[in-house]
């Protein structure tokens, strides 16, 4: 007996059912980007690693998905490299391509390559999938969507209020309560300065923003283990706990980082955002406003970001961040293009998806593809049908016929295993009189209409 076929851990399959709800998800992201002004972009799912490597920190390289070389990809290796055990030198060699880890790498190769064509600032956005090699677990998948927008070519912080406005907006229509936390790499930066430790700034990073994940203990042991010494361990400890108003918290890390001069321009940038969302939200549509939430042990591990960082949290389901993003000046400067800031933010779809499941907030509409069934009595009674299921196409009505001349139960069967909440039904007095008799699935209703009378009354 032949194998049973199976996907890759970390991958899913998509029905019918579910696809209509992640098209929800990529339809709705996308409308508000477009209400904001982005324009789309699509980038390969491969890209030189050359373009990837070095750009996520060494976690993340050791991520990243690497591709065989085509054709003999042995040919030159020394077989003693295999006996070494050298799998990353290994992969150099034998790779020149990997699938892409995130869009904004990417983006920035793009950006540095089609800089001719651009008009500055630059409000792209895109909507593909990406890859990473983690351990599979809840919520953490291998393969994902991405929903991206990115600014580049402007240093204004307006930039990143109406990204902010962008999450609020999303978050919004689909009835998802969340929180918005921000910080700053530059308030980062500035603590890893009060601590003496300014050259240990990426080690510092990388350990607190796994807070969520693996505990204060855990954090300090691996605070620790990266060579940060005991006292600077425990001059970390207040501004770590540190809670209160955002206010409060302000005024705090002003008063403890009163000598650091790029950690109080940090501070400046997070008021200026705090404020100016509060003052936009404050005319907002109520249940519009997310809260925004200074969040002092935000790291986005990542080393692109250079500025503002933010995170998003779903307040009704335990899960990862739903969102992402940040401020990152030196992106393009990797690939030859010095001075170009941008910022932006990622919808994890994925996430997103599993969380409405949970609430169970999809609009009703999303799960019905077919609004109308015509039933096939035979063959006169096919061809009677099709130029009402045409004009019912024509007024945008989602139709179809049954391809068979099957069983009225057996057709019905199928109207209520597709969720199809109206049948229109023509036999021999139908025909007669020129209209159908329409049946509404979930009441039951019977009605004689003409096809114009059957139109109106889905449309309704």
């Amino acid at each position: 007996m032949a194998q049973k076929p199976s996907i890759p851990k970390g991958t899913r399959d998509f029905g019918p059912s579910e696809m209509a709800r992640r098209n929800y998800i990529f339809d709705t992201i996308r409308s508000v980007y477009a209400l904001y002004g982005f324009r789309q972009i699509e980038t390969p799912a491969m890209e030189n690693l050359t373009t990837l490597m070095g750009k996520y920190g060494e976690e993340g390289d050791k991520l990243l998905f690497k591709i065989l070389d085509s054709g003999d990809f042995l040919r030159g290796i020394d077989a003693s490299a295999f006996a070494e055990g050298g799998t990353p030198k290994l992969a150099a060699q034998l790779c020149e391509k990997g699938l892409r880890y995130d869009l904004t790498v990417p983006f920035a190769r793009y950006v540095v390559q089609h800089r001719e064509e651009l008009t500055l600032p630059f409000r792209r956005f895109q909507i593909q999938p990406v890859w990473r090699a983690d351990r599979p677990q809840k919520g953490r998948y291998r393969e994902f969507y991405q929903c991206d927008a990115d600014v580049v070519g402007s240093d204004s912080l307006l930039n990143e209020v109406e990204l902010m406005q962008i999450v609020d907006e999303v978050f919004r229509r689909f009835g998802i309560r969340v929180c918005i936390k921000i910080n700053n790499r530059k308030i980062l930066t500035g603590i890893a300065e009060m601590i003496g430790q300014a050259d240990k700034i990426v080690d510092i990073t990388v350990a607190i923003d796994k807070l969520d994940k693996i505990g204060l203990d855990n954090v300090n042991a691996e605070l620790a283990e990266d060579g940060i010494p005991a006292d600077a361990i425990e001059k970390l400890q207040p501004i770590i706990k540190l809670s209160g108003t955002n206010a409060e918290k302000i005024a705090t890390m002003r008063e403890v980082l009163k000598d650091s001069e790029i950690g109080l321009k940090g501070i400046d940038e997070v008021e200026f955002v705090l404020n100016q969302f509060a003052l936009v939200t404050a005319s907002s549509q109520p249940g519009s406003a997310s809260s925004l939430e200074l969040e002092l042990t935000l790291a986005r591990g990542l080393n692109y970001y250079t500025g503002c960082i933010f995170e998003v949290k779903a307040l009704d389901v335990e899960i990862g961040s739903i969102t992402g993003g940040g401020r990152y000046d030196n992106l393009t400067g990797i690939f030859g293009m010095p001075g170009l800031s941008g910022v932006g933010i990622s919808f994890g779809a994925d996430r997103i998806y599993d969380v409405l499941n949970q609430l169970d907030l999809y609009p009703k509409e999303v799960s019905t593809a077919t609004q109308l069934l015509f039933v096939n009595f035979g063959e006169a009674e096919a061809a009677y049908a099709l130029p009402a299921l045409a004009a019912s196409r024509r007024a945008g009505i989602r139709a179809e016929i049954y391809p068979d001349a099957a069983k009225m139960k057996k057709q019905m069967q199928y109207a209520n295993a597709r969720e199809i909440p109206f049948v229109a039904l023509a036999g021999e007095s139908e025909m007669a009189a020129g209209k159908f008799t329409l049946k509404d699935m979930q009441t039951g209703e019977q009605k004689l209409v003409t096809v114009e009378e059957l139109i109106a009354q889905i449309e309704q």
